[in-house]
């Protein structure tokens, strides 16, 4: 009796064990040269974002004939106007300090404003709108925060806006520069040659305002109406389509080509624009222009967005092969596949560079089709030179003309005689067509 049997449990076989499945052995990561055991263990093998000190700088070793120690020294900060004087430490080397000036002192950069005095005031930057004050303020102002903007309007002891702040200044200074300088010298100084428009600046940002504020709804709503004028921009120009195609055909013909038409000689394919070219340009046309119409029916939207659209807008009839050796050729050209600065002349230029290379990839298709096409027509061992009378067949000159017999009804004789009768009939002549009918019956009318 054991414990089962006190506890009126049943007597069940004990459990096999399972075997236990093995993990693979996990590799072992080595541990990178120049970086301690627990720094190692802490960063799980991470790499830096940007390494601090060189690897060959960790395991050299001092030469034996240098003292090295690290000693309390004060330091002055040539960036700082106030003299002040702090403390750090500094390796020593051979009881001989480092000399020199701070090191972070190189990193403190600070804007070049232009200083002006009452005398240039008076006779250049005078202006109804600001006071000499407001203006000495401001340039204080953006001295000390080095041109922040932002920081410098909270500042501003009265209630002027970011943009008034900056044309003002702008405005000071291109002054300032087209007084003291002659204008051959300045004409490609950046305040010069792209003055600040504060209306512009306004527009731009009340039209970001506008474009990051809107709601779901309205995103939703802006996407169905661009999606039905595209579609009713699409309509129209395919209803436009027939028209506008056949005018670059009428265009390509010249003086020969009209004399030929005129005499009635025919037009070559290679004097003529192919239906193809014109069947692309044609669709080219109507996707850009419904492109067009979806963007000003936007009315807000940024450079490169357009830019995005009207790419895929001329890559729409090309095919994915096309596009690879369109990007495959800006690649190799050294032109980015997307403008770093995308200005209105460089988009359009950048466009325009995308045309031309898909114009030259169809244009290389064709002469690949043409001289294949040449080719395959020399090698045939049908074609005749120029000259060589044509040779009736053998068998046509041979052969008699033999009518077909025809049978009643239009059956032949060879079909019929093919087929196979039954015993008992006769197959010499078709029955008359008395026989073929029955007797009729007798009626008591007729008696």
């Amino acid at each position: 009796m054991d414990a089962k049997d006190i506890l009126g449990l049943p007597k069940n076989q004990l459990p096999i064990p399972q075997e236990k499945k093995s993990r693979p052995p996990k590799e072992p990561q080595r541990k990178p040269d120049g970086i301690s055991r627990e720094v190692y263990a802490l960063t799980g093998g991470l790499a830096p974002l940007m390494p601090s000190v060189d690897v060959s700088q960790l395991k050299r070793r001092p030469p034996s004939d240098e003292k090295v120690t690290w000693q309390w020294l004060p330091f002055t900060n040539s960036a700082r106007k106030d003299d002040l004087q702090l403390f750090h430490w500094v390796r020593v080397v051979n009881g001989v300090p480092p000399t020199g000036d701070y090191a972070f002192a190189k990193y403190n950069k600070s804007a070049n404003i232009i200083k002006y005095t009452d005398e240039e005031y008076e006779k250049y930057l005078t202006d109804p709108a600001w006071t000499k004050e407001e203006t000495d303020q401001l340039f204080d102002l953006c001295e000390r925060f080095d041109l922040r903007f932002i920081v410098i309007a909270d500042r501003f002891p009265s209630s002027r806006t970011v943009e008034e702040l900056k044309d003002r200044y702008y405005s000071v200074s291109r002054a300032l520069l087209s007084a003291r300088a002659p204008p051959a010298d300045i004409t490609g100084h950046p305040l010069v040659k792209e003055p600040y428009n504060i209306s512009q600046e306004v527009e731009r940002k009340r039209a970001l305002s506008m474009v990051l504020s809107q709601t779901k709804q309205q995103e939703r709503k802006d996407t169905e109406v661009l999606a039905e004028a595209k579609r009713i921009t699409e309509s129209r120009m395919a209803a436009k389509g027939p028209e506008e195609s056949e005018l670059p055909a009428v265009a390509n013909i010249g003086p020969d080509n009209s004399q030929r038409a005129i005499t009635g000689d025919a037009v070559t394919p290679s004097t003529a624009m192919p239906s193809s070219a014109i069947a692309a340009s044609s669709t080219l046309m109507a996707d850009n222009a419904s492109t067009l119409a979806s963007l000003r029916m936007l009315r807000v939207y940024l450079r490169t967005y357009a830019l995005d659209q009207m790419v895929q807008a001329a890559s729409a009839s090309a095919g994915l092969r096309t596009i690879k050796r369109v990007e495959q050729t800006l690649q190799e050209l050294g032109v980015n596949l997307k403008p770093k600065v995308p200005t209105k002349a460089v988009c359009a230029e950048h466009l325009e560079l995308r045309k031309e290379i898909l114009t030259l990839l169809n244009l290389q298709k064709q002469l690949q089709y043409k001289e294949a096409e040449g080719t395959s027509f020399q090698d045939s061992p049908y074609s005749e030179t120029p000259g060589t009378p044509k040779r009736a067949p053998r068998g046509d000159q041979d052969r008699p003309f033999m009518p077909d017999p025809l049978g009643f009804g239009g059956d032949r004789f060879g079909k019929r005689d093919q087929k196979r009768k039954a015993p008992g009939r006769t197959s010499e002549a078709a029955q008359s067509p008395s026989q073929s009918k029955r007797p009729r019956k007798m009626k008591a009318s007729d008696i």
